[in-house]
């Protein structure tokens, strides 16, 4: 067993997070703290919060000597001073910004985690060490505490009971409904990067480093897109209760959310692939695409254009194609051009050299930033809606790799990959030494095969639709639909005027019964009186009768 530069064993000791569900983790209740935590504080202005803040983390149970304090002074005029006896660093940072002042700490910490907090949060005692507790259990966590937002008059100095000072005081509203919402985030959220927030998250150093700095062209919203980062990374995010924290006063997003997010959304639309709402143009290009795919760009001239010609043309427009080849080797001697040895790669590279959206690279690497990644063999064509059935997959079941076999022969199988970038860099920080890699994405995020013909794959040039041909096929499924409509608003119409006969025939039935029922009484009592009336004439009969019978007799 190995040792980390942290101090985790790496290989069999590490537990294997499938997606966010950090449960399996376990973090000891007693442990001997090893890790130096180095925490980064901006600040600009706020002298006396900055003091409270200070003295919060000089209270903390978290070792002191591995411990690392870096306060930022951002440009604050006056400058900002330590408190004496402080054991906190002061450095300056003339580049305006939040995101600006934490990459200047980032540059000058030295801790295997990295524990943001900002100059007007401030952390309960045993905060810290809640935080830390976790990142002794695994090396690839990013861990927030629960900031609850005070407007209480600020103290001369912190007392030691900061709950009767700072309470009663409103929860982080948001992020505290995401948690309870996902069972913890352990039942695995789209994104469970929006968990990390600046004011009081801890990141593993290493991470950070994979990640890259913050993003310091942002104007908000740097804390967020620096978590989807990190959640390309390979990070698992926790929520740690016992890590508590008192903002000093409301923030600006709680003072001027749609404003923030009017802001923010216009600029991390383009940086964070995962918030597909905000896509919402069919055709647009954006800085970080949604899928890009890798594939040869030497293997001949007709079949790579019959790949990516097929993918320029698939219903995912959030789409980019690597071309990989040796095309820093292509020389500018063109006096016998259909002689070249190298004819093919200058064709690929002649055709698509001003194509935005694809990019002619000596070696197939990828933005880590992209989501998805589909490596697949020149030659063979998606169908039009293939990829983006694939990536439907992919979300659906939490995969992190789709393997599409394309051809199974006696020479080898012949596959497609669409491999999510994030459960890929999450293996390589679990996977033990000659594992191979698609194993331990199947541990942290699931892998399935399926096959090629079903998406639609087939070898050899297909007839892409088109944009127009594709828009005119639209205006005539619509025009078929207006007319489907207005067929089933007729039948509806008739359907409704059988309905209003059938109640008349109801009706009418209703009323002949009871027609026929009075009939047959009228019937009835006729049938009767006849019969009254035909016993009373032959009682009358037989009275003449027995009279003259009665008379005969009396005269005789």
């Amino acid at each position: 067993m190995s040792v980390s530069s942290l101090g985790t064993t790496v290989g069999d000791d590490v537990r294997r997070v499938r997606g966010n569900d950090y449960r399996v983790l376990r973090p000891p209740g007693d442990f001997v703290p090893e890790l130096r935590v180095s925490v980064i504080v901006p600040a600009y202005g706020a002298q006396h919060k900055l003091d409270l803040v200070l003295q919060g983390l000089a209270r903390q149970t978290y070792p002191a000597e591995l411990t690392e304090i870096i306060v930022v002074d951002n440009g604050s005029s006056p400058p900002l001073r330590l408190p004496e006896g402080s054991a906190a660093r002061l450095i300056g940072c003339d580049r305006p910004g939040r995101a600006a002042a934490r990459n200047a700490g980032l540059a000058e910490a030295e801790g295997d985690v990295i524990h943001w907090l900002d100059s007007d949060v401030v952390l309960t005692p045993g905060a810290i060490e809640a935080h830390m507790r976790w990142h002794h259990a695994a090396p690839y966590l990013s861990v927030t505490g629960y900031i609850r937002f005070t407007s209480a008059p600020l103290p001369d100095t912190l007392p030691e009971d900061l709950e009767a000072a700072f309470e009663p005081a409103l929860p982080h509203a948001w992020l505290v409904g995401l948690v309870e919402r996902t069972d913890g985030l352990t039942a695995n959220p789209a994104r469970p990067f929006s968990l990390h927030v600046g004011g009081a998250t801890s990141v593993s150093a290493r991470l950070v480093e994979a990640a890259g700095p913050m993003d310091e062209d942002l104007v908000v919203g740097q804390d967020t897109e620096m978590g989807y980062r990190l959640a390309q990374a390979g990070a698992v995010f926790v929520p740690e209760p016992r890590a508590r924290a008192y903002h000093l006063g409301p923030t600006m997003r709680m003072r001027e959310q749609r404003r923030v997010d009017r802001v923010s959304h216009a600029f991390v639309a383009d940086r964070i692939p995962a918030y597909q709402w905000l896509r919402t143009h069919p055709a647009r290009r954006w800085k970080v695409p949604y899928v890009t795919a890798v594939l040869d760009g030497t293997a001949g001239y007709e079949a790579v254009r019959t790949t990516v010609d097929a993918l320029l043309a698939s219903t995912v427009a959030d789409l980019s194609v690597v071309l990989a080849g040796p095309w820093d080797t292509l020389g500018r001697d063109r006096r016998a051009p259909l002689k070249d040895p190298a004819l093919d790669l200058v064709l690929v590279h002649g055709h698509y050299e001003h194509e935005p959206r694809v990019r002619l690279a000596t070696a197939g690497e990828v933005d880590p930033s992209v989501p998805f990644v589909l490596r697949l063999p020149a030659g063979w064509a998606p169908g039009e809606d293939g990829v983006a059935r694939l990536l439907d997959l992919a979300r659906a079941e939490g995969l992190g790799l789709v393997r599409v076999l394309l051809r199974d022969s006696p020479e080898g199988a012949v596959t497609a990959r669409l491999e999510r970038v994030s459960a890929f860099a999450r293996a390589r920080l679990v996977a033990r030494p000659g594992e191979d890699l698609d194993d331990a994405v199947a541990d942290v995020s699931g892998v399935r095969q399926v096959a090629g013909e079903a998406y639609g794959f087939g070898e050899g040039p297909a007839e892409p639709l088109g944009r127009r041909a594709a828009y005119q096929a639209r205006v005539r499924a619509e025009a078929e639909a207006a007319r489907l409509a207005g067929e089933a608003g007729r039948l509806r119409a008739q359907v409704a005027k059988w309905r209003d006969e059938a109640a008349r025939w109801r009706r009418s039935t209703v009323e002949l019964r009871r027609e026929i029922s009075t009939l047959r009484r009228e019937l009835h009592a006729a049938q009767r009186d006849r019969q009254r009336a035909q016993q009373r004439g032959m009682r009358a009969i037989l009275s003449r009768r027995m009279r003259r019978a009665l008379g005969r007799r009396s005269r005789g």
